[in-house]
């Protein structure tokens, strides 16, 4: 867990009261901190797109603004903060429209289109949310605004809670699988010609759907997957209700 030391007295401190309280505070510029978490920020977005997750440290990133490590110390409590911090902000750039309970699974299957754009337009990003909850003022909305259309739509709050959880994690999937696996044709080529070429006795129903495996691109593969999900969860929730009555 990252360290709760709290900035120096003589550093203006300013928060946002949603924030995560693992989070170091904003801290307003003086002359002897010349820099924002904003500005911190972007420059990790930066570094993020250019060089991926590997590259967000806070050596790296204080290179990267011409400062030393003990400056940004100031503004973040390290690399598992500054991760947490880059990931809500990227998250920030999903738009939530007026909840519609009658149009909930379109809604919720755009917010899921919204985000695997925003992912996959920051390289492999989709790495922050691992192992952990993704937290901060953005992600919150984000997660209310869900909640409320579910609940709305009638779906009990057991399974409205869990459906949140459930969709991120099929994003989270789908974008680490279409950033980091194999993009080379020649090497998608080459699994594709081993599956083909398997022993038929011993793998006829791998042999024989081999050239169906490879047919959809990443785009067509995330649209069946969050159809399927969408007509579960509403299965799910039918059958729930069923048994209430």
């Amino acid at each position: 867990m990252p360290s709760r030391d709290k900035p120096r007295a003589e550093t203006d401190v300013t928060g946002d009261p949603v924030e995560p309280p693992w989070w170091r505070p904003r801290t307003t510029g003086r002359r002897r901190q010349p820099l924002s978490r904003d500005a911190i920020v972007e420059a990790a977005i930066k570094i993020l797109d250019a060089e991926g997750v590997d590259a967000l440290t806070v050596r790296r990133l204080a290179d990267e603004l011409g400062t030393g490590p003990a400056t940004l110390y100031w503004h973040v409590n390290g690399k598992e903060e500054l991760g947490e911090l880059v990931y809500d902000r990227i998250m920030g750039d999903i738009e939530l429209p007026e909840p519609d309970p009658s149009r909930w699974q379109e809604q919720l299957k755009q917010l899921a289109r919204d985000a695997y754009r925003v992912l996959r337009s920051h390289n492999d990003a989709a790495r922050l949310s691992l192992g952990r909850v993704p937290v901060g003022p953005n992600m919150l909305g984000v997660m209310e605004w869900s909640l409320g259309l579910l609940l709305a739509a009638g779906v009990s709050p057991p399974v409205a809670s869990y459906i949140g959880d459930l969709v991120g994690r099929y994003i989270d999937a789908s974008v680490l699988e279409d950033t980091t696996g194999p993009t080379d044709e020649t090497a998608v080529a080459m699994l594709r010609d081993y599956f083909t070429n398997l022993p038929v006795e011993r793998f006829p129903n791998l042999a024989a759907a081999a050239s169906a495996m490879f047919e959809p691109d990443d785009q067509d593969r995330f649209e069946l997957g969050l159809d399927i999900l969408m007509r579960g969860i509403e299965t799910y929730t039918q059958s729930k209700r069923a048994r209430r009555r």
